[in-house]
């Protein structure tokens, strides 16, 4: 389905392409150039989601039933697919999205290899034999699924983000209700798409569009769907958590974060200044994991910081899909606002602008949602950018004296997501390790990122002290079954 030149994009409920019942559908467009229409996704209802939690239901018990190796099979399929696919579906995120083209691309594999990791999994062991003070009897565990899982999942990282959630919920026999962001709904359609080219069965995993304060919530409050995963804001976690809880679901939440970089006087100055810019500004800032607090020892501060704004300025704006293009835009009006809205908060609370600050709207700029990246100092920790997550391209500079202090002040936030810290010295890598507060821990590289193997997640706000990818990912998605037998 058309509407003008681009395509109608569908909701996917027991195997079939549906449009929703509203008959109401909403533009996704490019945050690089607002007149580029991606393509069209579906305002759906919540007759639409009953619809898909009715198909996952009944196709679960045969999906269950199939062995481990039988569902892996399905994924590695969807992970040809989606590779297959790599360049159109990497192209169209960078148009509804906004991150560069090579970090789509990157993206796109990283699904892939997802995907080929949990196709694995359907071959590894599930449970262990536990001695028992009977010797004539056999006790063991073994998991079983939890039954419907509902996915919801933000625009930041339209195809990782959901394959990191949808592939462990399948291979340990869960049916799925897939509810994206609706403003990377497209993005999101053409890798469920990659599902259906393989043959998954009608009903496993299922596709609704629409808003989240209408499909979130129902997906929050509907009685049969056992297990909710969820990665977005506090506010609406929270309450997703609350909703979970009041009917009894199982829930895991992956929040925000306030993330620190701590430089001592002894780190590579050139590393340090490298992997606080890319953890910081790619992705324009529009990461969970992203670099917001840069807290510099004293001694270096000023050469650090000579450095940092050099190669700020010459980082290249621009269209996404432009070779040397190294930032893109916020993704929307509504988050380009909100990143305004803090610039403007950081310089009426004191702290001093370096550089950037400013909405980007010459020539074809003026076309999307761009901003400069943004660099603060004398940012005291109680000022609204040293306390909440911006979700945008600022950095916020920090002076210390000790290493001490540097951890005080990094550990003093309601968020606990990741950390690292560049240093040469062993005995102050390991305090780090033990005293920061943070799920991720990464020593002389940048805060964002988490190897796909690794479990993920963290801390204090920042989660619901649940773990994602990896093996962790089999804690959330089963439940422990012990099984004791005499003959």
């Amino acid at each position: 389905m058309t509407a003008g030149t681009e395509r109608i994009y569908l909701n996917y409920i027991n195997g079939k392409w549906t449009p929703s019942s509203t008959n109401q559908i909403e533009a996704s467009i490019n945050p690089a150039n607002i007149r580029d229409i991606v393509g069209y996704v579906q305002q759906s209802n919540i007759e639409d989601l009953n619809a898909a939690v009715e198909a996952a239901r009944r196709a679960q018990a045969a999906w269950r039933k199939l062995s481990g190796p039988k569902r892996g099979e399905y994924l590695f399929r969807t992970a040809d697919i989606l590779e297959q696919r790599l360049d159109e579906i990497a192209e169209t995120m960078t148009r509804e999205m906004g991150k560069t083209l090579p970090e789509a691309k990157g993206e796109v594999q990283r699904g892939v290899n997802i995907l080929r990791y949990y196709a694995g999994e359907g071959m590894r062991h599930i449970g262990e034999v536990i001695p028992s003070t009977n010797s004539e009897a056999l006790m063991f565990t073994t998991r079983v699924p939890l039954g419907v899982v509902g996915v919801i999942t933000p625009w930041n990282f339209p195809v990782a983000i959901p394959i990191w959630k949808i592939a462990p919920a399948l291979i340990y026999g869960n049916t799925v209700v897939f509810k994206p962001a609706q403003e990377t709904a497209v993005t999101a359609a053409k890798v469920v798409e990659c599902f259906d080219q393989a043959g998954v069965p009608a009903g496993v995993l299922n596709f609704v569009a629409g808003k989240g304060s209408v499909i979130g919530n129902a997906i929050a409050e509907h009685p049969h769907i056992h297990a909710i995963t969820f990665t977005g804001s506090n506010e609406v976690g929270k309450t997703i958590a609350q909703k979970a809880v009041a009917r009894g679901a199982k829930y895991q939440l992956e929040m925000g974060g306030k993330n620190p970089v701590i430089v001592l006087e002894d780190a590579d100055l050139d590393r340090a200044v490298e992997a606080t810019i890319s953890g910081g500004l790619r992705s324009t800032g529009q990461k969970c994991t992203a670099t917001s607090r840069i807290f510099v020892q004293s001694s270096i501060y000023e050469p650090f910081k000579e450095q940092l704004l050099a190669k700020i300025k010459q980082l290249k704006i621009g269209n996404g899909l432009e070779e040397g293009v190294w930032m893109g835009p916020c993704a929307s009006q509504k988050q380009l606002e909100t990143v305004l809205y803090y610039i403007e908060k950081g310089i009426e609370e004191g702290a001093t602008l370096l550089y950037g600050g400013r909405r980007l709207d010459g020539g074809e700029l003026g076309n999307g949602f761009y901003v400069e990246p943004t660099v603060f100092e004398n940012v005291s920790p109680n000022m609204t950018i040293a306390r909440e997550e911006i979700f945008g391209p600022v950095l916020a500079l920090i002076k210390v004296d000790t290493f001490e202090e540097a951890v005080a002040l990094a550990n003093d936030t309601s968020f606990g997501l990741s950390a690292s810290i560049f240093t040469q010295n062993i005995a102050k890598m390991l305090t780090f390790i033990q005293e920061i507060e943070a799920g991720l821990v990464r020593i002389n590289e940048e805060s964002a990122g988490v190897e796909l193997q690794a479990p993920f997640g963290g801390m204090k706000q920042s989660s619901s002290h649940s773990r994602e990818q990896g093996r962790a990912a089999i804690e959330f998605f089963t439940a422990i079954k012990t099984v004791f037998v005499k003959g």
